[in-house]
């Protein structure tokens, strides 16, 4: 993280007292488009300084972005669902999974997923072969917990 810039703090103080006549001005400025209609003095503060802050000190990473991504298209494909962030697994961990009587160890590389010497793109490619039939590899593992089951209403 970079250190605070004394010039980007000031023109953010200047902010906080400007007139909505000067904050559409200064919108027009940084983003270089008309502010919505419907923004007012709060909105239009708050979307200069972080256009400022993000000129000055560097906007989203890469995989922030894509984790945003990632995101808005699950709330989008389950608007009224219960939404799963991704997880991270560092490379290096190791899943472990009993099955009928069985360890299996499966250890997370960068580029995978290693078991018994051979690399697979994805967990529930594993898990299908030590159980015999399809599963989803991250809830074989115990990344991810089962879905509740909808009640039954009476049906």
């Amino acid at each position: 993280m970079k250190p605070a810039d004394p010039a980007v703090e000031a023109e953010l103080d200047r902010l906080a007292t400007a007139p909505i006549v000067e904050l559409r001005k200064r919108y027009r400025e940084v983003l270089r488009t008309d502010p919505p209609k419907a923004f007012g003095p709060d909105l239009l503060r708050r979307s200069i300084a972080q256009r400022i802050q993000e000129k000055a000190y560097g906007g989203l990473s890469g995989p922030t972005k894509r984790l945003l991504d990632q995101l808005v298209k699950a709330m989008a494909a389950k608007p009224n669902g219960r939404l799963e962030l991704p997880r991270r697994i560092k490379p290096g961990s190791e899943l472990v999974r009993t099955w009928k009587g069985k360890t299996y160890r499966v250890v997370v590389r960068p580029d995978g997923f290693a078991y018994e010497g051979k690399t697979y793109a994805g967990l529930s490619e594993i898990a299908s072969l030590i159980a015999g039939t399809n599963w989803n590899g991250p809830r074989f593992f115990g990344l991810r917990s089962k879905p509740e089951k909808a009640e039954d209403h009476g049906k």
